[in-house]
């Protein structure tokens, strides 16, 4: 039991780095390992958990082009303002009334409204999340992707969804890039051009809210609800150095060919550095923790989706939505 507590965490990180780990089940690993054999790391895992996070989005902007983004993203400008800050009033809103711990809250919120795993790693640095409120938030959103995989394709052929209004709809609607890509892949080559270009526009919205987030909380600091009484030292809540070197991976990679290859490795190897950090969260997810979260946030999580599900296909199907 020692010697398989000791060795079982680094030999399932290490396998984490490989192509066939999905993030969905780096998590459930990382959850079940801690559930079945401890974590006799955990300390570790926990500072790990935050470095890596902030390392894995800076190299994540190496797989993105400025000048497609930017020209993508001035079409439709106001009504993806307005549907990112909807969604956020929404999700904040609900999760006051549920009384969900408010950094989760606006962690399943952010990862509703942009991009949902990706946005929440962007932000909880930035909130000086605690692991536990970061596992929750991202258990919940990929719940809600792999249900969402399975249940769009069919639902956008019963709603008569051309391919372009299914790859819009699957954009706004779905939070994670890779699942909008594997609904639109199923959909139709349409779907999938329309999906991945919106979603790709949508994702960069995460440089400006987490940078006005970064602000917001270092002028007041967003304690978890469940923090011991304050000691009279409070920690100074990082500031969100990571995403310039987002941008700025970003800018190099786009305004110098030469770079792209060496760019395309980059985003490969730093989608594994995040997959391999959301094994370690997972691993930092106890069972009391998730005693300590409860239901409520699933139920936010759900209900959030739901109405945004609704709502941007009312907007699609009332043509107020242009494809890009």
């Amino acid at each position: 039991q020692y010697v398989m507590q000791r060795f079982l965490i680094p030999v399932l990180a290490v396998l984490c780095l490989l192509p066939f780990i999905s993030p969905a089940f780096a998590l459930v690993l990382g959850m079940a390992t801690v559930w079945i054999c401890g974590n006799p790391y955990l300390a570790v895992t926990k500072k790990l958990t935050k470095q890596l996070l902030a390392v894995s989005i800076i190299g994540l902007g190496a797989g993105m082009d400025l000048n497609v983004i930017a020209q993508t993203g001035l079409h439709g400008l106001y009504l993806t303002a307005f549907t990112i800050f909807g969604i956020l009033a929404a999700g904040l809103l609900i999760g006051h009334c549920l009384r969900v711990n408010k950094q989760t809250s606006i962690l399943i919120a952010i990862g509703t409204a942009i991009c949902g795993g990706s946005a929440i790693a962007a932000a909880a640095p930035v909130l000086n999340a605690k692991d536990q409120n970061i596992s929750v938030a991202l258990g919940v959103v990929f719940i809600l992707n792999a249900f969402a995989l399975l249940i769009f394709p069919p639902l956008g052929h019963v709603l008569g969804l051309s391919q372009e209004q299914f790859g819009l709809w699957g954009a706004l609607a779905i939070h994670d890039t890779s699942s909008v890509v594997g609904a639109a892949a199923h959909y139709g080559a349409g779907a999938l051009e329309t999906g991945t270009t919106v979603k790709l526009t949508r994702a960069l919205w995460i440089i400006p809210l987490t940078f006005m987030l970064g602000l917001y909380v270092h002028a007041r600091p967003i304690k978890s609800d469940d923090d011991e009484e304050d000691s009279g030292v409070k920690a100074a809540p990082k500031k969100p150095w990571f995403i310039f070197g987002f941008v700025i991976m970003a800018a190099l990679v786009t305004y110098f060919p030469f770079l792209q290859s060496a760019g395309e490795v980059i985003h490969g190897l730093s989608k594994r550095v995040l997959i391999l950090t959301l094994f370690l969260i997972g691993a930092g997810l106890t069972i009391d923790a998730i005693k300590t979260a409860g239901i409520k946030p699933l139920i936010q999580g759900g209900i959030l989706w739901l109405l945004t599900l609704c709502g941007t296909f009312a907007l699609i199907k009332l043509d107020l939505v242009g494809l890009p």
